[in-house]
């Protein structure tokens, strides 16, 4: 344990001399007051940043154990936009404590900084004795959640759940916390049930809203929609400052085909914290759905402002604001926008969702004669590459081709869309009214017929090669399947069950250990939250060899036996 350098410190134990500190802040008299704070309490290696690009220049290059970071930085990233980006590039270890610093006491300020969940947010002017308080008590809390955060970025999200059973056991003071992150992480793994009992059991103790707003999502995810409507908005009734239950409501509401409601839900949530990029775009896109050019034009225009210095900067914005003066019928404007979206951004389907945007702009603002030679443009790209887009690029491409009277390319496109989710009846739904809108809805019900059957039985045959014992031609087999249907979470899983038996049955390889690894990291980044990849996540470590030399705690404890692996789900 470290030693104590401070007399004065109430914490024995931490050492804060030789911890490594970030100072950010545009003012130079405020940096130096920190800077002497810091002194004070003995600390050595501390570093400044006047700005939000010099912060992550240097958090790149340091590891911090404490950042104080003011709020506004001027010209540039704000401390809300250095904390996202620090978080999403991973630059913080899991105990570092990051602390908003801040003289902006405005609602939207601060709820915007709390939705980013910084340990602390201090409003200025801080004393002494207020930065020592709160820097004990954020890191001894931290170093509570150490380990379970460490197997966090490991996504063995059911470790770390069981570490925060382990942690409550001994830190009952922290007891709440650690339970609110157990039902998280059992969300994540893709466990529901076990997250409800978990909700449940605090709930009984005292009726705190995020626990309310997760059973919620439960029931929203389990199809309830109604009753999980009705739990978010009694949140949002007791709480009206608690955002997330707005954006899960906006999301019932959407599943239950209300999507004006959506977009009011949204709208109001955008006004309570309008410094969010997702929630912006989210409203942006909800607004021109349900046909509210005035709501979505001011939607995206705040989103490309506040993400101009934002990680989460999105092409969407660009690419909704197009289809605005589309629909205005101010083209100009719109390519322009077109033109900026390829110039900041990069991305496989980048060229392709300007093509599709510049179509329905034009098609839109009733230039058919453009229109149509986008999609002949489109058609064209498709032909030259034979790997498809992701879904919803796939579906506004057949929306526009068809629109423009194409036929062949977005018949195809949609049979695509169909096979790689030829068990997601709300998304076949949506392929089924592209139909309709293109007059073609009997034939559409038997493409998408046709579609899941050959989903299916290439699915099924793989694991017919599995349950004959015939796993190496399994394997290659899924593999081929995978090719074909890059996108289907049936396959995806399946194809890694099927490795993880070959392994087992044949012994370690590192191709094939690295072949499932892959596969099941592509499942968490389409489609986080499955249940079956927590589960085959363990079974890889399970099957992974213990690193040479054991150490003695590794040789008391014993190896560690491969659990059997289920058998792949074969549809019938």
């Amino acid at each position: 344990m470290d030693q104590v350098h401070n007399a004065n410190d109430p914490t024995p134990g931490i050492d804060w001399a030789e911890k490594r500190y970030l100072i950010v802040d545009d003012f130079v008299g405020i940096r130096q007051l920190l800077r002497e704070a810091l002194r004070n309490l003995g600390a050595k290696h501390i570093d400044q940043a006047a700005s939000g690009g010099e912060a992550m220049t240097l958090l790149a290059r340091t590891h911090y154990d404490v950042v104080l970071c003011d709020f506004n930085l001027g010209e540039g990233k704000n401390g809300q936009q250095v904390l996202e980006e620090a978080r999403i590039r991973n630059l913080m270890t899991p105990s570092s404590v990051w602390l908003t610093v801040s003289a902006e006491k405005s609602v939207e300020s601060v709820m915007g900084a709390a939705e980013h969940q910084p340990e602390a947010y201090l409003i200025k002017p801080i004393t002494e004795g207020v930065l020592l308080t709160r820097l004990n008590r954020v890191w001894l809390k931290k170093q509570i959640f150490r380990q379970i955060d460490e197997a966090y970025i490991d996504k063995d999200y059911l470790r770390a759940a069981r570490l925060c059973d382990e942690q409550a056991t001994d830190n009952k003071v922290h007891e709440i916390d650690l339970l609110r992150m157990k039902a998280n992480l059992l969300l994540k793994a893709g466990e529901p049930e076990k997250a409800r009992a978990v909700f449940e059991q605090v709930l009984e103790q005292r009726d705190y809203n995020w626990a309310r707003t997760g059973l919620g999502k439960i029931r929203m995810a389990n199809g309830e929609h109604e009753a999980a409507r009705q739990m978010f908005h009694s949140v949002i009734a007791e709480n009206r400052y608690f955002i997330d239950a707005y954006d899960q409501l906006a999301k019932s509401l959407e599943l239950m085909g209300k999507s004006q409601e959506a977009c009011d839900v949204l709208e109001k949530a955008a006004k309570l914290s309008p410094n969010s990029v997702p929630r912006q775009r989210n409203l942006g896109q909800a607004a021109l759905k349900v046909g509210n050019i005035p709501l979505a034009e001011k939607a995206f225009r705040k989103c490309i402002a506040i993400g101009e210095y934002s990680i989460m900067k999105t092409a969407d914005a660009y690419f909704g604001l197009a289809r605005v003066c589309g629909q205005k019928n101010d083209p100009k404007e719109a390519l322009q926008l077109l033109a900026v979206a390829q110039r900041d951004f990069t991305g496989d389907t980048l060229l392709l969702r300007a093509k599709i945007t510049e179509g329905l702009v034009y098609h839109e603002s009733g230039d058919y004669r453009r229109a149509r030679k986008a999609g002949d443009e489109l058609e064209t790209m498709l032909a030259a590459d034979p790997v498809r887009p992701d879904i919803p690029t796939c579906m506004e491409m057949a929306t526009l081709l068809f629109a423009v009277g194409v036929k062949d390319a977005p018949v195809d496109l949609l049979c695509y869309v169909t096979r790689n989710n030829h068990d997601n009846q709300v998304l076949l739904d949506e392929v089924q009214k592209i139909f309709d809108k293109a007059r073609m809805g009997e034939e559409g019900m038997l493409l998408i017929t046709a579609a899941r059957k050959e989903a299916t039985d290439m699915m099924n045959k793989g694991v017919l090669l599995w349950k004959t014992g015939k796993l190496g031609e399994a394997v290659a087999w899924m593999r081929e399947a995978r090719r074909a249907l890059p996108n289907n979470l049936r396959i995806l899983f399946n194809s890694a069950q099927i490795l993880i038996s070959h392994l087992q049955e044949h012994g370690y390889d590192d191709a094939l250990m690295a072949e499932a690894n892959d596969v099941l990291m592509y499942v968490d980044r389409i489609a986080p939250g499955q249940q079956r990849f927590a589960q085959m996540i363990e079974q890889l470590a399970l099957l992974a060899p213990a690193p040479p030399p054991p150490s003695v705690e590794e040789e008391q404890a014993g190896p560690d036996a491969a659990a059997p692996a289920p058998a792949p789900a074969q549809e019938n």
